[in-house]
């Protein structure tokens, strides 16, 4: 009886895969397409990964380059540039992180009690708008907004006398950190309030209603029916952010940055494009690379770890 279900049990999955691939043959080839170009660029480049323990020479190749080990990890560890080129990533994600990580949390509060549907769908699509625009193109914009004379915010602000003289908002490091920030928040915050929406719309009427019932008010239905609804998209949200805390975005750094607040622009994405193009020195740049993706990974599993140790189902 045993062997008999199991068979039958073979059969049954068989035909069921067979059956599905028959019907649904094109959105499998349209699946094959982005699979495919993941394996090439993605997997594809990781046999490239030795160069960080080899002296890598391009005109030598793998094959005629010296293997040194762990010895380019330390020459890395031991390099000043390198020490502040990862700590000002480390603070400039974490303040990211804490800047940004509530606004789509807040946006999709506040869209989803909206109850005048055409001014919901176009703040929706002006939200959503900044996250398809490349850095180029924010970046260019954002400093001719923002010069210290001729600016529009800077002139906008002197009429109406709320300052009498331009502020540097990316000529000086410290002006030029918060409004990093700020455009970093602009730009993203809109994706974010997609994912948060697609979460509450699960969230089922009944309690709302039950909720209006017993005397509910807007708040106390946010408070204690939306959030508790959308807690395990914030905690996979929430353990996915925590892993980019060692990454950077070279495009965003370049746009926005320049000789002037060199001293904060300068992070990991800036220290290995500098190295590993401007300096020749692929090995060091293969290898911080590495490094950051190691310290990624770690961060989600112990991130996933402590999410599920508090009750939440995590990422894995």
């Amino acid at each position: 009886m045993g062997a008999k279900s199991k068979s039958r049990g073979a059969v049954a999955t068989g035909s069921t895969w067979k059956h599905s691939l028959k019907r649904d043959w094109q959105l499998y080839l349209l699946l094959l397409i982005p699979l495919i170009l993941v394996v090439v660029f993605s997997f594809g480049a990781y046999p490239g990964l030795r160069m960080a323990f080899m002296d890598y020479k391009p005109a030598k190749g793998y094959a005629g380059s010296k293997w040194v080990g762990f010895d380019t990890f330390r020459k890395v560890f031991r390099d000043a540039d390198f020490s502040r080129a990862l700590r000002n990533s480390i603070v400039f994600n974490l303040l990211d992180l804490f800047v940004g990580f509530p606004m789509p949390i807040i946006l999709a509060l506040i869209l989803n009690e909206l109850r005048y549907k055409r001014f919901k769908k176009v703040s929706q699509t002006i939200l959503y708008l900044p996250h398809f625009l490349s850095w180029a193109i924010i970046g260019s914009v954002a400093l001719t907004m923002f010069k210290p004379t001729s600016g529009l915010v800077n002139i906008a602000m002197m009429k109406m006398g709320m300052i009498s003289q331009g502020i540097p908002f990316l000529n000086e490091k410290w002006h030029w950190a918060i409004t990093y920030l700020l455009i970093g928040v602009w730009q993203s915050m809109g994706w974010g309030t997609i994912l948060y929406l697609a979460a509450i719309t699960g969230i089922s009427g009944e309690q709302y209603e039950a909720a209006m019932i017993d005397g509910a008010n807007r708040w106390q239905r946010m408070l204690h029916i939306t959030l508790p609804g959308i807690r395990s998209t914030i905690v996979t949200l929430l353990i996915m952010n925590l892993g980019r805390v060692m990454g950077s975005n070279l495009e965003r750094l370049t746009s926005l940055g320049n000789t002037q607040v060199k001293e904060f622009q300068y992070q990991l994405a800036v220290y290995i494009f500098n190295k590993g193009i401007g300096n020749n020195k692929f090995s060091m740049a293969t290898a911080v690379g590495l490094f950051q993706s190691v310290i990624g990974v770690a961060l989600v599993l112990l991130s996933d770890r402590i999410a599920k140790k508090l009750g939440e189902d995590g990422l894995l």
